[in-house]
């Protein structure tokens, strides 16, 4: 039984019903969270804010206080081009199990030789490397030109061009390039548990736009939000063919 939950709604003078209609589910759901059963997520979100209260006061076995999850941000930069070379270098430097790149075209790290020279040896290290590119012929890179200013064909030329030079780490071992054709609310760039997070305002180069560093050290934290989706871009993207 959820002793936590029951007096907490008692002490807000909540009935059942009352939970069932704020988060619209059923009353006999309510019944089973009070009996103990464990809510989904979002309802134990939903629920707290509904309380007023940290869900961990209501669940304190499962969840963590969510200020824990100010210590995943290591840092915060302003703009990406304010993110010194060297530490995009050692972010992937340090990756010693997976390496992933979710962008439209990341063309400044395509550009950077040692760059590419680096990304190879992680692979050949054993590092699983996936690469994310926007198809160049999607309408979501000409959405993204022009809402940048530079026009679409301009922006379809940058993901072509990052593609040209990507395509030397295709045929090693343990590197994939798809493509992707969704409309990218951040660019992530993940090294194991640490993720550089490029994001994305509208009428506003990626350049332009804040960086922030964080590192997953929860399942339920905010860089597990950014890996789901990493993860859902990946599996409906399309791998490049030989010749494209």
């Amino acid at each position: 039984m959820s002793d936590n939950l029951r007096h907490a709604l008692a002490r807000a003078r909540l009935q059942t019903v009352d939970v069932a209609a704020a988060l619209a589910v059923d009353p006999k759901t309510v019944d089973r969270w009070l009996k103990g059963r464990i809510p989904y997520p979002r309802h134990r979100w939903a629920i707290a804010d509904l309380l007023q209260l940290d869900e961990a006061e209501l669940w304190p076995d499962i969840v963590k206080p969510r200020r824990a999850i100010i210590n995943e941000v290591q840092a915060v930069y302003a703009h990406r081009w304010t993110v010194p070379q060297a530490v995009w270098r050692r972010h992937f430097q340090a990756a010693t199990r997976q390496i992933d790149i979710l962008t439209y075209s990341s063309l400044f790290l395509a550009e950077d030789t040692g760059m590419i020279r680096l990304l190879a040896s992680r692979a050949h290290e054993g590092v699983r490397v996936r690469i994310l590119l926007g198809d160049p012929d999607s309408p979501q890179i000409a959405a993204r030109g022009t809402e940048e200013g530079i026009g679409p064909d301009v922006m379809a030329a940058r993901t072509r061009n990052a593609l040209a030079l990507y395509r030397q780490l295709h045929e090693m071992d343990g590197v994939q390039i798809r493509l992707h054709r969704t409309v990218l609310y951040n660019s992530i760039y993940r090294a194991d548990d640490d993720l550089l997070v490029n994001t994305h305002a509208y009428g506003t180069p990626a350049a332009q736009a804040p960086v922030i560093h964080m590192r997953a050290t929860a399942n339920e934290g905010t860089a597990a939000v950014y890996l789901a989706s990493l993860e859902a871009v990946w599996t409906t993207a399309e791998p490049i063919s030989s010749t494209s």
